[in-house]
């Protein structure tokens, strides 16, 4: 097998008439060695099912083929969805394990098999509604590791009374324990992104409930974030018919009624939710 170089890449572009799209987020990965490093990273085993969302030219997709049983592909470009299994075919022995889908990650509601490791550069432009639209509708998926725009990672691997920690942090802790996993180069892309990336790791654990009191839950944090200032007892006042009823909640789930939403993990919110 062999991967995809900076040239391999432009040469697939140019025979596809290919001008990378910003609303796509289409930045292509170029660089072998990035690619098995995110595979490492990843922790991806022969056993197991990958999914890539957004492949592009098949840089990751080849990388993770020399390791995964099969890897499900997904992608919005129609143009990409119909060249990927081609390239994957001309580099790989193994083409025949390669299921390309063509969809939109964030309306993608099933998939014809059960992955278990999310492997992929994320769309930076929609990345945060991707990964968690992904871990709410995949529960086979244990882990992975995904490419996102520095300020994203760093947002999603947040902890509580960090200046980072928001909403993005609190609903990825509801499936998944998630941390930073390392910085690439922007000179691995082409073209080059005018921003930094890094990684994101995920395992997934025991979400704190049902599908009901998420809701619930993911309605108190939006509140809780909609103005960082706020104390909670105002932030949560709109939900509980004033700030006097919204503290009494906040002093019954043990929690002081002065704090900001930046100082509550995800059990936190979730006391507060379980009140009602």
């Amino acid at each position: 097998m062999t991967l995809l170089g900076a040239a391999q890449i432009r040469e697939l572009a140019s025979a596809l008439d290919l001008k990378p799209s910003k609303s796509l987020g289409q930045n292509f990965v170029h660089d072998g060695n990035v690619c098995r490093k995110i595979v490492r990273t990843a922790g991806l085993e022969a056993s197991d099912i990958a999914l890539e969302i957004g492949p592009g030219l098949g840089s990751l997709t080849l990388a993770m083929l020399e390791v995964a049983q099969s890897v499900v592909a997904v992608e919005i470009d129609a143009r990409l969805a119909k060249q990927l299994p081609i390239t994957i075919a001309r580099h790989c022995e193994r083409a025949e394990a390669l299921t390309v889908i063509q969809a939109d990650a964030l309306t993608l509601q099933n998939l014809p098999v059960a992955p278990t490791v999310l492997v992929a550069n994320l769309p930076y432009n929609v990345s945060v509604p991707v990964f968690l639209h992904l871990l709410e509708i995949l529960p086979s998926l244990r882990s992975g590791v995904v490419m996102v725009q520095a300020e994203v990672a760093d947002r999603l691997a947040a902890k509580p009374n960090s200046k980072e920690y928001g909403i993005p942090s609190v609903k990825a802790a509801w499936w998944a324990d998630v941390t930073g996993a390392g910085s690439v180069s922007r000179n691995i892309f082409w073209p080059q992104p005018n921003v930094d990336s890094k990684l994101v790791s995920f395992t997934r654990r025991q979400t704190p409930g049902d599908e009901e009191l998420r809701k619930r839950v993911f309605a108190i944090i939006d509140l809780a974030f909609a103005q960082r200032r706020k104390m909670l007892r105002s932030a949560l006042s709109s939900i509980y018919g004033g700030s006097a009823a919204a503290e009494a909640v906040l002093t019954s789930a043990g929690i002081d009624p002065t704090l900001r939403g930046e100082a509550l993990d995800i059990a936190s919110f979730c006391a507060i939710a379980k009140l009602g």
